[in-house]
Order: structure tokens, then sequence, then C-alpha cells
């Protein structure tokens, strides 16, 4: 008996953990619940690696993540910019010397040295991630104070673009501490609680970083402070701890108290780590049970019952076809505009500069080239494809926010339709079945478009430059100089178009890529839906059973499933949904533990 009584402390928190990761994994597999893959995927790493806590800096784009990574660590490792530069999730973490490794998709390493970090990194050198690069680890011995923590830097989650499988959200099951960080120059938006509401899913700590606070007075800040505070309270009904920084003014005052944050993270690592653990596995174990939830009231009826069920909550309103036909609507009414919304904005705001500053260039330039036509013609051409490279590249980068007018459309347009749908199958289900759905949140990847190239037209309608001998340039230089003037209306004419057509074919792709994704959601999720109520016939005692083992898991995982002796009793154990007994066996002479699952049934297990 006093083996029994012990026995829920003998049995560790990583093993508890593992065995009901473990259980949500076969649930999964056996009712094919595809949509906590990413989840089992999580949190099956808490056991195989090093119990680093990560502390992810999220937060949309330009809200000062790698200016205050940097600032961190006290030397410019990671890129910054105007526009999104931060290419792939890139990982700090101390060591003994100073180190970067590069993993690439297909599971190869390579360690380069720090100075050439950002050429994989930096969108400006790494385009669309065009080297495959899956995450970047950089060790520093500065970051000794930090021991057991990992700074993480994501891709700008409101940069609109993101990049392969590794982007910020895709990556939130692996959050242990997560600081959003916010600009102070913009207010918290809707897309910030969105990521807020999704993260606390995955991490018990969520901290808010106020980043460039320089920009406001010590009245301001405060000001911000509170309306965040009170807005966050209205939200979640919870105080979130709320951090300022400046890499300007006062650093060391800010960076004192985001160290205390810190230390406190790397001092308790361990108990941090199981605190962390034990939300996630929590999270999982919740999602899996409100599933078996649909099961368990399912398998309790006959085929007809059964069928009417599944009719009543697969109804027309959340029809894959239908959801299909509408987001195929939606999709190709917005790549329909998106030429014109880009042709538009170019011809009113950039063409005519663009033409003025190449006129005004050449017309500088074109007095110091020396030779013949030929010689003449061939340095125009290459002016102009150094020119126009610079210029529509300048163009692209600095105006390319401006593009987003249909992506942005067709995105919100189609967030709304799946938020729709999932609103009515969660309805469906609770209003037949009395179950709440507990499901992952839908998550949207979007590839950047790669910049558009530059191509030139014909200087002359034929070769006119192989005849330069017959044309002297002491008398005909200035004709041809007006002719290559002239031409510059028409080649900047041409290029802007061509801008507007090479994003038009990006960016609709980048809508296909959104719709694709919202309909694999979709079919998912019904598939999902679809299994548990048609593949659970006569299984509602083992449905039961698994229900058991979860919740008297997590029981053991919270420390509240114990087992004493009572007397009168062999022993009571308490777990989260029904009590538990031990029992002798006198046919086999074992010990074994006896659950009540109601006034006429019992289950006995022995040990």
């Amino acid at each position: 008996m006093e083996q029994m009584s012990s026995l829920s402390s003998q049995v560790s928190i990583q093993t508890c953990g593992a065995v009901i990761v473990d259980l949500v994994e076969r649930i999964c597999s056996k009712f094919r619940v595809t949509s906590l893959d990413r989840q089992i995927s999580a949190c099956k790493t808490l056991f195989t690696e090093s119990p680093d806590i990560d502390i992810a800096i999220l937060g949309q784009f330009k809200a000062g993540k790698s200016s205050f990574i940097n600032n961190l660590i006290g030397r410019d490792v990671l890129p910054v910019g105007v526009i999104p530069v931060t290419t792939v999730i890139t990982r700090l973490h101390y060591g003994p010397r100073e180190k970067a490794v590069i993993t690439y998709f297909d599971g190869k390493t390579s360690q380069i040295e720090l100075e050439a970090v950002d050429e994989y990194i930096s969108e400006l050198k790494n385009q669309a991630n065009k080297k495959n690069v899956e995450v970047v680890d950089i060790e520093l011995p500065s970051l000794e104070a930090y021991r057991g923590l990992r700074f993480v830097d994501t891709p700008g989650l409101g940069s609109v673009f993101k990049y392969n499988t590794e982007i910020s959200e895709d990556w939130l099951p692996e959050v242990g501490c997560a600081l959003v960080a916010i600009s102070s120059d913009r207010p918290l938006s809707e897309n910030d609680l969105n990521l807020i509401r999704e993260l606390m899913d995955y991490t018990p700590r969520v901290v808010l970083l106020l980043s460039k606070v320089d920009l406001l007075s010590e009245e301001q800040q405060h000001e911000v402070v509170r309306f965040f505070k009170e807005t966050l309270k209205r939200e979640f009904n919870k105080d979130f701890q709320i951090l300022t920084y400046s890499t300007v003014k006062k650093t060391q005052l800010y960076r004192h108290r985001l160290d205390k944050l810190l230390f406190s993270l790397s001092t308790n690592r361990d108990a941090e780590f199981r605190g962390i653990s034990h939300h996630k596995i929590r999270s999982l174990a919740r999602m899996c049970i409100s599933y078996l939830d649909i099961a368990l009231k399912t398998s309790m009826q006959n085929d007809a019952d059964r069928q009417s069920l599944k009719d009543l909550i697969l109804d027309e309103r959340v029809s894959s076809e239908l959801i299909e036909g509408e987001l195929n609507l939606i999709a190709g009414e917005n790549k329909h505009n998106t030429r014109t919304f880009i042709a538009d904005y170019l011809e009113a705001t950039q063409r005519a500069p663009l033409t003025q500053r190449l006129l005004s260039k050449l017309s500088s330039e074109m007095p110091t080239w020396k030779g013949n036509l030929w010689k003449l013609t061939r340095r125009y051409e290459e002016w102009l494809m150094e020119t126009l490279t610079e210029e529509i590249d300048s163009v692209s980068k600095a105006q390319y926010k401006h593009f987003f007018g249909s992506l942005k459309k067709a995105q919100s347009s189609i967030v709304r339709s799946v938020a729709l749908f999932r609103t009515v199958l969660d309805s469906n289900v609770e209003k037949v079945l009395g179950a709440k759905l507990n499901s992952p949140d839908w998550v949207i990847e979007v590839s950047e478009p790669s910049q558009p190239d530059v191509a030139f037209t014909k200087v002359f309608d034929f070769h006119l430059d192989l005849l330069w001998f017959l044309f002297p340039m002491v008398i005909f230089r200035g004709l041809f100089e007006k002719h290559f003037l002239k031409g510059i209306p028409r080649i900047a004419v041409i290029h802007i178009s061509r801008l507007a057509y090479q994003w038009e074919v990006r960016i609709n792709k980048t809508i296909d890529d959104i719709k694709d994704q919202a309909l694999d959601y979709v079919r998912s999720e019904l598939s999902t839906i679809d299994a548990l109520l048609s593949q659970t016939t006569g299984q509602g005692d083992n449905i039961k059973a698994m229900l058991r083992d979860l919740e008297y898991n997590l029981a053991k995982l919270d420390g509240t499933a114990t087992i004493s002796i009572v007397e009168g009793s062999p022993g009571i154990a308490t777990s989260a949904r029904q009590p538990w007994f031990i029992k002798n066996n006198s046919k086999t002479n074992k010990i074994g533990i006896q659950m009540r699952t109601d006034k006429n049934t019992e289950e006995d297990t022995f040990l």
C-alpha cells in the first residue's frame, strides 16, 4: 500500500507529459485529426531538445525587433532597414566563442563567419529565401548573463510576406516566452491582439515590449502604457506585463527593467521550463479532448441518428463546395483588379518623376562619354542598365506597400470567410452535440514575390551603330544625344508598365496561395469532423477510456492526481473527471486501480 500511495510521486513530470503527447498522437492518428500535427510536433521537441527557453521577439514589421536584439547583445548582428529585412528565423544564445551555423531545409548545416550572417538572413541578399535556409543559430560570449535562454528574431508578422514553413506564426508552438514588440509610434492593432490571443495557447508568459519610446515624453509613455493595459484587460480579462524600451535614450534604465524579467527566467530555468511545458501540453490535451467529446457523443447513436447528426452539423453552410466557390470568387475579383490598381498608382505618382530623374542624369553624364557612335551606343546601353536597375529597384522597394491593395483586400475577405466557416461549424457542433470545439486557429503562410528584373528595348530600330564609320561624331553627336534623350520617356513608360505587370503576377500568385491554404484548412476541418461523426460506431467505451487517460494524466501533470489510504476503503485517487479506487484482485493477488465511470459500471486496471 505504501508503494501505491507514492505511485503518482514516482511518475516524473517529463514522463507524464510524454505519455499525454503520445496518447494525443495516437488518438489523432486513430480518428484522423490532422489539425493538431503542429502542436504535437512542438510538444515532442520538449522531450528531445535541451531545455533552453526560447524568448521569441514577435510583432509587426518595423516594430524594432532586430534593433532591440542588436542593442541587447551589444553589436549589430541582425540586419535592420526600412523594408522587411529578416528572411528567416534567427536564434541567438550563449556560447564560449562566436559561431554562426546555417541549417538548410534539406537538413544540411554549414558554419560561417558572423560577419557573413546577413548573406543568409537579409532580404536584400537572400531574396525570398532562395538559399533555402531553415534557421540560423548564432552563439555569442556576450550572452553569458542569459545562459539557458535563446533569443529568437522572426520575420515581421505585419510585413504581408512570410517565408517558407518557418514563418513567425507557424513557429508559435515553439515559443517559451514571448516578447511582443509594438512600436510606440502606432496604436495597438487588431493584428497585435490576434497575435497575443494565439500566443496565449502556447506560452504562459506573454510580455509586451513598447519600443521606440524615445519618440514619446514621459507623460505620453505613461498614457500609452495605461491605454494598452486597459485594452488588454478588456480583451483578455488578464493583466499583462508591459516593458518600455529605447535604443536611443535611457537605454540602461530600460535594460535594467528588462533584465529583471530575463534574469528571472535564466535563474529559474528548470521551473520556468516545466511551467512552459505544462502549458503547451495542457493546451494540446484540451484541444484533443474537445474532439473526443464529439466522437463520444456520436458513438452512442445508431447509424440513422448518426447520419442525421452529421447532416445537421455539416449542413450546406459549411459545404466545401460552397466555401470553395466563395473563395474562388473572392480571389478572382481581387486578382482582376491587381494590375489596374498598381498601374494607376505608378502612372499617377512615379512615371513623371522617373522620367525627369533619368533625363537629368543622362544630360549630366552623356557629355563625358567619348568615342564613335558604336562606343557611344554601348555606353548608353550600359548606363541604361545600371541606372534603370537602380531606379526601378528603388521604386519597387520604396513603393511596394502601395501595391498591396488587392492582396490585403483578398486576404481580409478570405480570413473573414474562413472565420465565418469556423463560427458556423463550431455553432453547429455545440447546438447539435452540446460540445465546444477547441481547435487551432487558421494560420496564413505567404511567400514574398521576388523583386522584378529589368529589360531593355532597342536603342535604334535597326543596327545603325554598326555603321559608325559613316557618322563623324563632330558633326552628328548632337543628333544622337537628342535621340537618346528623346527615347527616355518611352523607356520610363515601358519599365513602369513592366514593373506593374511583374508585381501583378507575383501578387496574384500570393492571392491564390492564400486561397489554397484556406481551402486546405476548411477541407482538413471538415474531414476531421466527418471522421469523428462517421467512424466511432461501437467505440464509446474506448473513447471514454481515452478521455479518462487524458484527464487523469493531466491531473498527474498538475500534481492533483494523488492516491491516499482512506479508513474503510482501500484508497482513493482524485482526478479531473472521475474517482479512482485502489482494489485487491483476490484471484491474481494484484493491486489495481479501479475507476468508477458511473453508478453502474466499474473498470479495473491492474498493475
